[in-house]
């Protein structure tokens, strides 16, 4: 019988039998599960039709945004680079003034004032202070040294104060960078031509102009400035053009104007006052209001503390001691006298010229302070309190050099109304002595005898007209000197015809009164009209002996940087008016008013004087003008608007005046004499020797004495 043999494992599982990968176990029964439901999950289909056209309108904005953006930024960079090519070297753009300045010296040589552009000369970043490069950056632009010329959060700043506040987003705060302001300075590079532009006001407003196109062509104007210096470079730019009040252009010439020293050596203080300027130079200006800058400099130290340049302790420091002016800076004499000097040069070379002009004076700074102290005094102490009435005064030497001028109570800004020059007033009596001078001159002697009684004259077309003097009384025969003594106006009106109008006129013309001279009687009583400068003037010819004189403030007036003058004065003596005879009587018969006359308050203790009063109708003018050996001075006073003078005659205040001016300046001057000829008194008559004189008279009336007595 045959064994069958287990067959060998097939490697492949029989179809008919299932598999078997292991032990069978026993069948377990399944619990039912609850199944969870299927959570829908969302279909990703076509997207919606405004979902389709809101993407494509999107890729259609973005490729035309970056297309223009692109093209855009090449038009920009072009603009730049151009801008960048046409742009000068640096020296050009650091002086570009359209005028230029005119620096006035007194007779010693000191500045006393400045007008025009000045500019004190060329400074860089580097050799300025660190104090004012600091305090400038502090205020003007702290991100300066990081922007590329445009300041985006600065302006987006400006923007959202200005619209807080009320106004338009580029009025009032303006987020301009350094850069954007020195590409203001430069006018984006026009310069002023006077054939394109009205006026310079209108080119300098269009420079400033602040609207959204122009401050468009600012910002491409500044990148082209960075593209080509450096921030040092773009900041001695400003330094150099940058306004500062007081006609000050430039860091240089705002701080010799103000505090007499070179920009290198600026305190924290003082180069924070001088940053704190360029918000409002001129409002802000230390001459026009100490106090408001020195509390706009305080903030901007606060800002330079913020930003690490001074520490808590210098801000507290130097606010507590803020800067002030320095003491040539702080003299405010001589305004009245540089504006007078300007208009008597040739405009050329001071209110249009285009060079820097440097003119040598006559005035005397220890007079203008003499006078214009003289002027307070007696305003404080003999003047009601808030009076309107107005002074002036000039002081020259016999050849016409004026030494001082004050041409009203306060002083004023450059091209203020200057009462000793521009006010043509009625003259009164001070107009007599050239009465008398032509009498003299025509062989008239000091004690020639008038009457000064009733008198009327025929006016052709006017009628009868009678002259009266001032205290409405007569004092009968009198002596020349007498009569212009007691400043008689009925003798002078009939000297005047009997020399002749004529030559009375011809006199006073010679002797400078340039205004148009009345041409009927009451020209012997001062109707006519003159300056205060032109009287003056007449008076020096009288003291110099009788020579015409030219009242004259100019010495010497040359370029900067040049040695030889283009101009110089040697003195202001011309023709002869008067004999030196009928001159010198004249002086003393002038220097009787002052001893015995209408002028007592005008004596000098231990000094010979001379002059006259003159008070016109109504008392609207009050005059004084006299001299002494060295000086000549005269004084008006009255009211802008002719209102009369209340109890103010010429010998009483004007007089007064002229006393404190001449007491003060001859302090420490040798006594002189006057130039004075004393004319020979005639021999009394058997009638004169008879008669008792006044004194008798007066001591007959008082003690008794004669048959009248009785």
């Amino acid at each position: 019988m045959v064994k069958s043999t287990p067959s060998k494992g097939s490697l492949r599982a029989r179809r008919d039998t299932p598999a078997r990968r292991g032990p069978v176990l026993k069948a377990q029964t399944r619990q039912p599960q609850t199944r969870k439901p299927m959570k829908k999950t969302k279909t990703h289909g076509r997207p919606s039709l405004i979902t389709r056209m809101i993407l494509w309108i999107l890729r259609v904005l973005w490729r035309i945004i970056w297309r223009l953006g692109l093209v855009a930024g090449l038009c920009l960079g072009v603009a730049v680079g151009v801008l960048m090519i046409s742009l000068p070297d640096l020296g050009q753009l650091l002086d570009d003034r359209a005028r230029g300045s005119v620096t006035l010296l007194d007779r010693s040589g000191s500045v006393f004032a400045r007008r025009g552009d000045q500019f004190g000369g060329v400074v860089t970043a580097a050799s300025v202070s660190p104090h004012l490069r600091d305090a400038i950056i502090a205020t003007e632009d702290k991100r300066f040294r990081y922007h590329p010329g445009v300041d985006p959060i600065g302006i987006f700043t400006a923007v959202r104060i200005n619209l807080r506040e009320g106004r338009g987003p580029f009025r009032g705060h303006g987020g301009s960078s350094i850069t954007q302001q020195t590409a203001k300075l430069l006018c984006l590079g026009q310069s002023y031509n006077p054939d394109d532009w009205p006026s310079e006001a209108a080119y300098v407003r269009d420079c400033r102009s602040a609207s959204l196109l122009r401050k468009l062509k600012e910002a491409i104007y500044a990148l082209a400035l960075e593209a080509k210096f450096t921030k040092d470079e773009i900041l001695s730019i400003y330094l150099n053009r940058v306004y500062m009040g007081g006609g000050a252009y430039g860091s240089e010439a705002a701080s010799q104007r103000y505090f007499s020293k070179s920009a290198s050596q600026l305190t924290p203080a003082e180069a924070a006052m001088l940053a704190g300027l360029l918000t409002a130079p001129s409002r802000l200006a230390p001459t026009t209001n100490l106090k408001r800058s020195q509390d706009r400099a305080a903030t901007v130290l606060r800002l330079m503390g913020e930003q690490r340049y001074l520490t808590a302790e210098e801000v507290s420091f130097y606010q507590n001691t803020p800067a002030t002016l320095s003491q040539q800076a702080n003299q405010d004499s001589g305004g009245y006298f540089a504006d007078w000097l300007m208009e008597a040069t040739p405009d050329f070379l001071t209110s249009t010229t285009t060079e820097d002009v440097i003119i040598l004076s006559t005035l005397d700074r220890r007079v203008q302070t003499m006078a214009e102290e003289a002027l307070d005094h007696i305003f404080e102490t003999k003047v009601r309190p808030n009076s309107k009435a107005q002074a002036a005064i000039v002081v020259m030497s016999s050849d016409g050099a004026v030494r001082a001028m004050v041409g009203g109570r306060k002083s004023v800004n450059p091209g203020g109304f200057n009462r000793a020059t521009h006010a043509k007033r009625q003259t009164g009596s001070a107009f007599k002595p050239f009465v008398y001078g032509t009498a003299l001159e025509l062989g008239r002697s000091p004690y020639d005898q008038i009457e000064d009684a009733p008198f009327c004259m025929q006016i052709a077309g006017s009628g009868e007209w009678c002259p009266r003097n001032y205290s409405n009384d007569f004092a009968g025969p009198v002596t020349l000197t007498e009569a212009l003594s007691q400043s008689l106006n009925i003798p002078a009106v009939k000297l005047a015809e009997d020399v002749g109008r004529d030559k009375v006129q011809m006199v006073a013309e010679g002797f400078g009164i340039l205004s148009e001279l009345a041409a009927g009687p009451a020209l012997a009583l001062g109707a006519s009209e003159a300056s205060l400068l032109e009287m003056t003037g007449a008076y020096a010819g009288i003291l110099n002996g009788g020579s015409s004189v030219s009242p004259y403030g100019l010495v010497e007036l040359r370029l900067a940087g040049e040695a030889e003058p283009l101009m110089t004065a040697g003195t202001g003596i011309g023709r002869r008016v008067l004999q030196r005879e009928a001159a010198g009587q004249l002086v003393w018969m002038l220097e009787n008013v002052v001893t015995s006359g209408t002028a007592m308050r005008a004596g000098l203790d231990g000094r010979a004087a001379a002059g006259k009063t003159g008070t016109t109708q109504a008392a609207r003018d009050a005059w004084f003008i006299g001299f002494t050996a060295d000086y000549v001075a005269g004084v008006w006073m009255g009211y802008d608007d002719n209102t009369p003078l209340t109890g103010v005659t010429g010998g009483g205040l004007p007089a007064e005046i002229w006393h404190e001016v001449m007491d003060r300046i001859h302090v420490g001057m040798p006594v002189k004499p006057l130039p004075a000829i004393a004319p020979v008194a005639p021999l009394p008559t058997e009638q004169e020797v008879s008669q008792p004189s006044v004194f008798q008279r007066i001591l007959q009336d008082i003690f008794g004495g004669g048959s009248d007595g009785q």
